[in-house]
């Protein structure tokens, strides 16, 4: 993989695990909600109203773009596992930026995947 395709596969993934973080930070200014006939479309409303939300929206977009591209340079059984790399980074700021825990077994589940990534990208 060269220095091109490979920053095009970790922009898509950075982008997609950004998008996930953004989405969580406009879920979180607007609450805990619970869709009801009565309430669908105020909430609708609020959810797309909120900056995170259409960031993390349009990082979605962005990393599609950027996602086609490193798939017309690298075989899909490459790229496609380097997807998993999101939910590396994604624990990760979870805890510094929401406080969620990062417990023993999260840290091992990261190994985990992080030995597979290796494992794939040398194959």
């Amino acid at each position: 993989m060269n220095p091109i395709s490979l920053f095009c596969i970790l922009a898509g993934v950075t982008l997609n695990a950004g998008a996930q973080l953004l989405l969580k930070a406009g879920t979180n200014a607007v609450g805990h909600f619970e869709f009801t006939r009565a309430n669908i479309l105020p909430i609708a409303f609020r959810l797309a109203t909120q900056p995170p939300i259409i960031g993390g929206l349009a990082c979605y977009v962005i990393s599609v773009g950027v996602w086609v591209i490193g798939l017309s340079r690298v075989d899909v059984s490459i790229a496609y596992p380097m997807l998993s790399l999101g939910y590396v980074v994604n624990a990760f700021a979870a805890w510094y930026l929401f406080g969620e825990v990062m417990s023993v077994q999260k840290l091992v589940g990261i190994g985990v995947i992080l030995i597979g990534v290796v494992v794939l990208a040398r194959s």
